[in-house]
């Protein structure tokens, strides 16, 4: 069988040459004689790949010199937790909530010291990033927290919030690597790979140093202590060693592909594609308010339940899989993260333009 589209918005599309090299390597790494499956994280053939994912993953970003880079487990969702329990030191946080994952973090955050929500997007089921040009930040806020990409509302953030000093995190799981990021302009940034990365299973964090603190309350797990994986260099228990290895080749191919600069021309070019089919469209629309588009995650409607489950099982027969939108919001949506190559946008707007005029 032929590889189909898949428009998943995580676990997600990865680079075909990524795979087929994955594929190459599986018995043999590089002469080891054995899967880097198999082999020891204390070995040196596994301490060369995962710091060579590092130092290829601060190539690609510029990450600076004082901050950490940290390969962990339990998923973006465990920085929900992780976020508060270390940054908090007056017990208080600002959130912005553009959408689900934002409102779990913030639920989560609340578990740990005052956590308050200063905007939201929830009056118009999150299909827009409210002004924050001017927030009522606390004068105590430990941090502001923002998820910089929302994967199941289709919004970004094109400016960032004005914090007013006070330390920025993002959660950017499903726009990592998307486009140039200035990491100074962040005390934190995390990602759970599966969307744009790697296989599910990795969560990175990249932590401005003056943040890792020796000082946290006696209840935070030892584990989830960010100076625990820091002093360890995310070998402190056995890490998640094959999908590190994959976000490796990973960062290989963007580093190919000409880096964030020429992957955002990519995506931007991918999503000019489909937005432009959807805005001149009579059947389907796009849900986001224009401004506040994402590059990655395009949700659109056509107004009717029983056409949209119509186009989705036709889409299905025809090789674009995974285009039902997330339960909360129903309709479609299309993730179209760096791997999904332009042939597979072209194609989806054909068959969008030819289920239009059978079905109009």
């Amino acid at each position: 069988m032929s590889r189909v589209f898949n428009f998943s918005a995580g676990p997600s599309v990865l680079p075909e040459v990524v795979l087929k090299q994955a594929a190459e390597e599986m018995l043999d790494y590089k002469g080891s004689g054995m899967s880097v499956m198999e082999m020891s994280h204390r070995s040196k053939v596994y301490d060369n790949i995962i710091k060579e994912a590092e130092q290829d993953l601060r190539d690609l970003m510029d990450i600076p010199d004082n901050y950490k880079v940290l390969f962990l487990q339990g998923g973006a969702s465990q920085q929900f937790a992780a976020v508060p329990m270390n940054l908090m030191k007056n017990g208080v946080a600002d959130y912005i909530i553009t959408g689900q994952w934002a409102k779990k973090a913030y639920e989560e955050a609340q578990k740990y010291g005052k956590a308050n929500a200063i905007a939201s997007s929830a009056d118009k089921t999150f299909s827009y990033i409210p002004d924050c040009s001017d927030l009522p930040i606390s004068e105590d806020a430990d941090y502001v927290y923002i998820c910089h990409n929302n994967t199941i509302y289709g919004t970004s953030y094109k400016e960032l919030p004005n914090t007013k000093g006070k330390i920025l995190v993002a959660d950017m799981s499903s726009d990592i690597l998307s486009q140039p990021v200035n990491v100074s302009d962040y005390g934190l940034i995390f990602f759970g790979v599966q969307k744009n990365v790697g296989p599910a299973g990795v969560v990175v964090v990249i932590i401005r140093e003056d943040l890792i603190r020796d000082d946290l309350p006696a209840y935070v797990p030892t584990m989830l202590k960010y100076k625990t994986q820091a002093d360890n260099d995310s070998l402190y228990n056995t890490p998640p060693c094959y999908g590190i290895y994959i976000c490796g080749l990973v960062f290989k191919w963007v580093k190919e592909m000409g880096g964030l600069s020429a992957m955002k021309a990519h995506n931007e070019k991918k999503a000019q594609i489909l937005y432009n089919f959807l805005d001149s469209s009579k059947m389907f629309t796009g849900t986001v308010e224009k401004k506040d588009r994402s590059l990655m995650n395009v949700p659109f409607v056509t107004g009717n339940e029983e056409l949209d489950a119509k186009f989705v099982k036709e889409a299905t027969a025809a090789g674009f899989v995974n285009l039902k939108g997330h339960r909360t919001v129903g309709g479609m949506r299309a993730s179209i993260y760096n791997a999904m190559p332009i042939e597979g946008v072209e194609k989806l707007v054909a068959f969008m333009k030819d289920f239009e005029e059978k079905n109009s």
